[in-house]
Parts: structure tokens; C-alpha cells; sequence
């Protein structure tokens, strides 16, 4: 089995690094070419023109390398049709903005309804297909509470929240794809550990995939992944966590994402209630870099805090399963 997981993970990576040139030349093609915030850092302008959509590369390894190996799995193939499901969505908004030439794509409503409905698909097969126990492991303890079918509601929140989060993330050349590449290792020693043998091939395709694309993306980066990856990677962290029955564990393993959003929701609801912005600019990691700090930098911090959390989840795994 371990001899599978290297497999996968090389196939993924080997797909993403050979295939690179050819995405970023098509996406040139395509005029998909990102467009920078009027009220971003300044030092971001000269990224505008850069190509976007690279998540396609990312969905392309990942799905090449998980059916591949294994393709029968029910566990990575529901994880897979998160992944896909939410890429999707961010394919379209990323095509729109592609084709108006602006920062815009799916409103938020049109994006939060897809994210909803995929979702709502997700939970209907566990619940019928996998038969999946209701359960909730409560990290640091040996507890688990059953929420019954209020599960199903959480598990609906998480998922949409974890998408979101990682899109947040998504701002500095490599943050993203870097500390997803990081959660996901943390998730294939998390599912050997607790004996998702079968599925901990998903994560360690996953992370090929991240690294992969990583080549590209790392400063100055050639090509961005736009919500096409972003959302997907989000979705597909959310089922690693769901599928080995660790959920709660994601706010550790993922806590740079936890952090991201914190502090836009931090941002918004202080400006909106006292007309104060506690940071420089939110997502945390531009008020970092309006602090002094160079992009690099603030990549490298963010994803030595995500390595921390990750090896903090393993521990935790360890010492309380």
C-alpha cells in the first residue's frame, strides 16, 4: 500500500510539472489572465496579466492519478466529486471574469447556491451510500457525540466554510498551494494512522498535485490557480477531513485557512459596527506585507505556521485516538 501512495502522489506531481507549460500557454490563449483589485497592495499591480485558472492543472493531475489507482473506492471517489464539484464553480466564475476582462465573476449569491448544492449531494451520499455514522470526535479527548442529523447540517457549514477559507487564502504567489500541500500530507499520515489505508492515496495525490503546480506558482509566479483551484482544494481538504472522521481537527490542521478567514470576518464586522479596521487590509497576509514585509516572506511564515499545525494534528491523532 505504501508502495501505491508514492505511485500516486509521483503521477500526480509528474502530470502537474509536465503539463504546466501547455496549461499556462492555453490559458494565454484563452485571455484568462488575472486582473488586480483597485483597493489591493499596490506592490500586486504588476501581476495583472499573469495567467489564472491553473486550478484546471491541479484538477487535471489529481483526478489522472486517483483513477489511476484504486478507482472503485467509494470513500475517495465521493472525495473526488467534492473536489471536482466545487472546482467546477470556480471554473465558471473565473470564465466570467475571463470573458468581461474585470475582477468579477459568479455573484456571491450564484456561488454560494452551487457551493450549497454540491454540498447537499455530498451529504445525501454519505448518508445513503457510505452509511456514514452521525459521530463527532471532540480532538484532545477520547469523546465522541452523536448529533444525529444535525451532523449532516455541520458537515454542510464545513464544507462551505473550508472552500471559502482556502479561497481567502489564495493572495501571495504559492501561500495557497504550498500550505494545502502541507494539510495534506499531515491528512495521509492522519488516514494511515486511523486505517483509511484505501483513502489516504486522495491526500497523497493531492499534495503531487499542489507541488506540482507549485513549480509555477512560486514567486514570480507564471500562472495563478483562481478560484478554480482554490475552491476545489477547499472542498477537497473538507472531505479529507470528513472521510476519516476527524472534522473537528481541520480548524488544527487547517489553521492558517481558520486564521485567514478569522480575519477578514474580524475586519469587516468591526468596520461595520465602529468604523475601525484593526487591520491594514485583510486578508491577514496584506496587512503583513503593508507592514514591510516582502511576499516572500510573509509565503514562508505562513507556510512554516501551517507545517506547525499540521504536525500539531498528527500529534493529536496519535496521542488521543
Amino acid at each position: 500500500m505504501l508502495q501505491m501512495l508514492i505511485l500516486g502522489f509521483a503521477v500526480s506531481l509528474i502530470i502537474a510539472l509536465v503539463f504546466g507549460p501547455l496549461v499556462i500557454r492555453e490559458l494565454k490563449k484563452f485571455h484568462a489572465r488575472q486582473s488586480e483589485r483597485e483597493e489591493g497592495p499596490q506592490s500586486h499591480k504588476y501581476k495583472a496579466g499573469t495567467p489564472t485558472m491553473g486550478g484546471i492543472l491541479i484538477l487535471f493531475s489529481l483526478v489522472v492519478a486517483c483513477l489511476a489507482f484504486d478507482p472503485s473506492d467509494l470513500r475517495k471517489g465521493l472525495a473526488l466529486f467534492l473536489t471536482l464539484g466545487y472546482g467546477v464553480i470556480g471554473f465558471l466564475d473565473d470564465s466570467i471574469k475571463a470573458v468581461k476582462k474585470r475582477n468579477l465573476g459568479l455573484t456571491a449569491k450564484q456561488k454560494l447556491a452551487g457551493q450549497f448544492v454540491i454540498a447537499a449531494v455530498f451529504c445525501c451520499v454519505l448518508d445513503m451510500g457510505l452509511h456514514f455514522p452521525t459521530t463527532l470526535w471532540i480532538p484532545f479527548t477520547s469523546w465522541t457525540i452523536d448529533l444525529g442529523w444535525f451532523y449532516y447540517a455541520f458537515v454542510f457549514i464545513m464544507i462551505v466554510g473550508a472552500s471559502n477559507a482556502v479561497n481567502l487564502t489564495d493572495g501571495l504567489d504559492g501561500l495557497a498551494a504550498g500550505s494545502c500541500a502541507i494539510t495534506s500530507v499531515a491528512y495521509v499520515v492522519i488516514a494511515i494512522a486511523l486505517g483509511y489505508v484505501h483513502f489516504a492515496i486522495f491526500p497523497a495525490v493531492v499534495t503531487g498535485a499542489c507541488l506540482g503546480f507549485l513549480f509555477y506558482n512560486q514567486h514570480p509566479a507564471k500562472m495563478f490557480m483562481g478560484d478554480t483551484g482554490s475552491l476545489a482544494l477547499g472542498g477537497a481538504l473538507a472531505a479529507m477531513a470528513i472521510l476519516t472522521k476527524t472534522e473537528l481537527l481541520l480548524i488544527i490542521a487547517g489553521g492558517l485557512y481558520v486564521v485567514e478567514a478569522l480575519s477578514v470576518i474580524i475586519q469587516v464586522v468591526s468596520f461595520k459596527t465602529r468604523g475601525v479596521r484593526v487591520f491594514k487590509m485583510s486578508p491577514i497576509h496584506h496587512h503583513f506585507e503593508l507592514s514591510g514585509w516582502s511576499e516572500v516572506k510573509v509565503v514562508t511564515v505562513f507556510w512554516s505556521f501551517s507545517a506547525i499545525m499540521a504536525v500539531l494534528a498528527i500529534i493529536v491523532v496519535l496521542a488521543c485516538k
